[in-house]
């Protein structure tokens, strides 16, 4: 395979600052086409006057075709998915109106003034909370992803699909929540010390409810009331969710109606026949909480286009892990031949989304670029080679391996398997 120049951007900026003076490299491919002094043109929209004020802000209409793509159950209404247009977003926090969605039973429709919040079981003094009541308790806000169980669970396929990045990789989401810290209502509550796992219970159709260890509870577990700083839309689980972060989304229950407090996992549909891993000896792999370090090159990516004249195009993307911080992200234009340290742009918080970008030097060659993602806990992304191998072909859920995109010649890019 030819060698596709990857540039760190110390070099990157270093070649700009000499005119670029390196081989193929030309800086008007980086520019805009040469304009005329347009002092006397004027657009039409300086000639008349804008549009009045709206009472709540909303997407130009030249964008559109920037949406949620939609698979639901035709044959069970309101039991589906909708991906988040990752391939279409920059930055890393993920507007509330295209967040993912997984609903098992549809969106309930939820009057804040009738909701309330049990916390009973294995406590001391069963609780009871308003909304209302809740937003008199200390607030705290902190910048997470959530990352369904089953996202990317296309490439355990045979095949590649071919459907934009992030309607194959975007049941994940990045978002800054505020709601108050569930280890203070539990400890108000008056924790028993046989207390080890909590019920959460969802408000919805499907009355969802999963298991959760107390010790998770404790530590960064939060009811969050505000998303991106504006009450949670229900979708996202207005008027209350339960966020975990850095675990997997079936965990942070929406619509949370229910904390009950017990000895033992109550072992419910969600958490036995569904968002466990079959692995290849015949066991059932439970309760994988963390999401594992992931990374995904939005741009380019499956179904672009680059144009034909050849030049500098940034590689960019996103990288995530449940256990701690991104570290690391690498990226190869050959398949992983070799890797070049992408730049990782701040703020890198804990389990939260990090954007990654490089400049690549696409000469019109036949590519195959892929990123690679490290956390704090010196975990590595695997391959897609590696992962089937320590989990089988058999799987659905906690598909975390490299993901790779092929560049033609003719600049079009897919999705492909190079293992």
């Amino acid at each position: 395979m030819a060698r596709s120049p990857l540039h760190s951007r110390r070099q990157f900026l270093q070649y700009t600052a000499l005119g670029g003076a390196f081989a193929g490299f030309s800086l008007p491919v980086l520019a805009a086409q040469t304009a005329p002094d347009f002092r006397e043109i004027l657009p039409g929209s300086m000639t008349r006057a804008g549009a009045d004020f709206s009472n709540y802000g909303q997407p130009s209409a030249y964008e559109k075709k920037v949406i949620r793509w939609i698979s639901a159950n035709s044959e069970m209404t309101g039991n589906g998915v909708s991906w988040s247009p990752l391939h279409e977003l920059q930055g890393t926090i993920t507007p509330n109106g295209l967040h993912f969605e997984r609903h098992h039973n549809g969106v309930p429709d939820i009057d804040p003034a009738q909701h309330e919040l049990l916390i009973d079981g294995l406590v001391e003094r069963p609780l009871k909370f308003t909304i209302d009541a809740l937003k008199r308790y200390p607030q705290q806000s902190r910048i997470s992803f959530i990352e369904c169980g089953g996202n990317s669970n296309s490439s355990f396929r045979s095949k590649p699909i071919q459907t934009p990045a992030g309607y194959a990789h975007g049941l994940v989401s990045n978002a800054e929540w505020t709601g108050v810290a569930v280890k203070l209502l539990l400890e108000e509550a008056g924790l028993k010390p046989a207390a080890k796992w909590a019920i959460a219970e969802a408000a919805d159709g499907a009355s969802l409810n999963v298991s959760i260890p107390v010790d998770k509870l404790l530590d960064d577990a939060m009811l969050a009331l505000y998303q991106n700083g504006e009450r949670l839309r229900p979708e996202n689980g207005y008027p209350v969710r339960l966020l975990l972060p850095g675990w997997e989304g079936i965990v942070n229950v929406k619509w949370l109606r229910q904390l009950r407090l017990q000895q033992t996992p109550a072992m419910t549909r969600d958490e036995t026949s569904q968002y466990t891993d079959l692995m290849p000896d015949g066991t059932a792999r439970q309760f994988s909480f963390e999401m594992a370090a992931k990374s995904l090159i939005t741009s380019p990516s499956q179904g672009m286009t680059l144009p034909d004249n050849p030049g500098i195009y940034q590689v960019t993307g996103l990288a995530w892990s449940g256990r701690g911080k991104i570290t690391r992200v690498e990226v190869s234009a050959d398949g992983g031949e070799s890797w070049v340290d992408a730049d990782l742009q701040a703020p890198i918080l804990d389990k939260a989304f990090t954007r990654f970008s490089l400049p690549w030097q696409w000469q019109g060659q036949y590519a195959v670029l892929q990123s690679r993602a490290t956390d704090d806990s010196g975990y590595v992304q695997p391959s897609r080679e590696q992962l089937i191998a320590n989990r089988g072909r058999h799987g659905y859920y906690h598909f975390n391996a490299i993901i790779s995109w092929e560049v033609y010649e003719d600049g079009y890019i897919s999705h492909i398997y190079p293992d």
